[in-house]
Order: C-alpha cells, then structure tokens, then sequence
C-alpha cells in the first residue's frame, strides 16, 4: 500500500515552533514514527512551503498513491487552490493537524481544506499522524 504525506508551510521548522502547540518532535521524527508503527506501508513523504507544489503533487497522486495524509498547515485556512486539488483527487484523503486548531485564533479554527478530505484529526501532536495513517488505511481498505 502505497500512502503520500504532504506537509505544508514551516512544518520543516517544527523545532522552532511553540512546543505547547506543536509538541517537541521534528517532521523527521514524525517520518520516522509512521514508518515504526506501519512498516508495511510505502510512504512517500513531501514537505513544501510553497502551494504550487501541494497542488502539483495532489493532482498527480491518483495514479501513484492508494492515500493521502496531508497537513496543509497555514495553507488549510487560506488556499482555494489546494482545496480545488483535494476535491479533484479521488483516492481518500485526511487531513490532520499537531495543533487543535479548535482551540487556536480564529483565522485557523476553519479549515478550507479539510472540507474534500475525507475526514480531519487534530490536537494530538505526532499522535494526530499516527492516527491519521490508522483512519486512512481503513478508508483505503473498504474503498
């Protein structure tokens, strides 16, 4: 089975980022941590700051991928154009997020994306990934 994991803006700079939202661990850990807990999955994982190329990958993932596990980051509040590559691509998707972004300003409690996917997780950290993967592999299975 073969899953793609897109990741949006600065998600490449988690060290950075507030530990109280986000958690303490980087994206390679995440990788690494989905690869630990699903050694029969194929990931192909992608990291961008830049739409364009979330939006390239999506429309191309139909042929390629069984899932989609994506977190657009800042792009889920803002980017018609990624939710127009979402609603185009047929296999299933989920969306996750580390924050709870139900719990966050209000710019990023809606999320434009997370619409066309088939469902979202958000506000366990590195969890929310593992759990994603979990949802996703079901999805792919009884499609």
């Amino acid at each position: 089975m073969k899953i793609l994991v897109v990741n949006g803006p600065n998600l490449n700079k988690l060290d950075l980022r507030d530990k109280t939202q986000y958690g303490s661990i980087t994206l390679n850990d995440i990788e690494k941590l989905l690869i630990k807990n699903f050694p029969d999955i194929n990931f192909h994982f992608f990291q961008t700051n830049i739409e364009g190329e979330i939006v390239d990958i999506l429309q191309n993932a139909d042929d390629k991928f069984e899932g989609i596990l994506i977190n657009p980051a800042a792009y889920s509040h803002t980017s018609v154009a990624i939710r127009d590559a979402l609603e185009i691509c047929k296999i299933p998707k989920v969306e996750v997020h580390l924050s709870n972004i139900a719990n966050r300003d209000d710019f990023r409690k809606i999320s434009l994306t997370a619409a066309k996917c088939d469902g979202y997780i958000s506000g366990f950290k590195e969890l929310s990934y593992v759990a994603g993967v979990f949802v996703l592999i079901k999805l792919i299975l009884t499609n």
